[in-house]
């Protein structure tokens, strides 16, 4: 398994993500490749995902996940990526990205439903970590361009996102690489 590098006393973590199980799987984006960066700043930090070796002007969608290969647990949206004419992406996103990410639902409440998808309510569970990274075709059509399967999966804002194009697979489901990084 992968480890995540800690540089300047552990205030930034690097580490690298792969395809995932599905694009490796069915043998797409045999180029793809992709590090992330994340920088510790006190109160929050920022993640810097960079990945080249992607189709073309193709849209994808982030997500810090519970495990990286599904059914992936709880899932938190996180940003739009988009691939230039030259395969590359990059973007920047600011939260909280280290060992004390988590999400927690203490008792079950009403929930506003956008899509005819959406839950009227959560469930209700105690604190659960989410260390893993993946990003999603924004769209079934674009993952079969890639030569990927076509199937439809909730990840993105509507609900009808491809498969599942790279994650940090390469480390185990217990110990994504944010637990690496101490706050």
């Amino acid at each position: 398994m992968a480890t995540a590098q800690a540089d300047a006393a552990d205030s930034s973590i690097t580490f690298p993500m792969v395809r995932s199980g599905v694009a490796a799987g069915a043998n797409c984006l045999g180029a793809a490749a992709a590090k992330v960066r994340v920088v510790t700043h006190g109160l929050n930090e920022t993640m810097t995902l960079r990945a080249t070796g992607l189709p073309a002007d193709t849209g994808f969608d982030l997500f810090i996940i519970q495990v990286p290969n599904g059914p992936f647990g709880v899932s938190w949206y996180q940003s739009d990526l988009q691939s230039g004419d030259d395969g590359t992406a990059s973007v920047t996103v600011i939260g909280r990205f280290n060992v004390e990410t988590f999400a927690v639902a203490p008792n079950t409440a009403p929930a506003p439903v956008v899509h005819p998808q959406d839950a009227a309510s959560n469930p209700a569970f105690a604190p659960i970590h989410t260390f893993h990274v993946g990003f999603w075709f924004n769209s079934p059509a674009d993952a079969v361009k890639a030569g990927c399967p076509g199937t439809v999966t909730p990840f993105n804002g509507e609900h009808n996102a491809g498969v599942q194009a790279m994650s940090t697979r390469n480390f185990a489901d217990d110990n994504g690489p944010l637990r690496q990084l101490v706050s």
